[in-house]
């Protein structure tokens, strides 16, 4: 049985590196409050939001101008029963060429209908990839959580 792993992509007309370039730079388009490295193989760095999320996520994967792929360590979701439902998950975002523009595809595997977060979760990715990343991309000027 084929999973429904929450996906959203889009395409802009900057080049597949500025694209890279603005995924990488987290504290942009998600948080400025972020801890630790988001731009190096291998690295960690947490992320949490007030006391209703935290999680923490490797840098599995970084192939310049192609793909990025976190894997979620560690995790606590204060608002659903399940507070660890996305550890061992992973984020992946893949950069394409398509007809002169570049896609971005994000998926977060193991982000599915069947979670309690699912709700809550795509919609807050809704706007962190669609609107708030897809500032930073084509405007230099993305809408992360604010530093207090």
């Amino acid at each position: 049985m084929k999973t429904q792993d929450y996906t959203t992509t889009f395409t802009v007309d900057q080049s597949p590196e500025e694209v890279f370039d603005a995924i990488n730079n987290v504290r942009g388009w998600w948080s400025e409050e972020l801890e630790g490295s988001t731009g190096e193989l291998g690295a960690e760095f947490k992320f949490q939001h007030q006391d209703i999320h935290r999680s923490t996520q490797k840098i599995a994967e970084l192939a310049p101008g192609k793909k990025v792929v976190w894997h979620v360590s560690d995790s606590r979701l204060n608002f659903v029963e399940d507070k660890t439902e996305w550890d061992g998950t992973d984020i992946i975002f893949e950069i394409a060429k398509k007809g002169g523009k570049t896609e971005l595809r994000f998926t977060h595997v193991g982000l599915v209908p069947a979670i309690e977060c699912y709700g809550g979760c795509s919609g807050a990715w809704d706007f962190y990839i669609n609107e708030s990343l897809h500032s930073l991309i084509a405007t230099g000027q993305g809408k992360p959580i604010q530093k207090k």
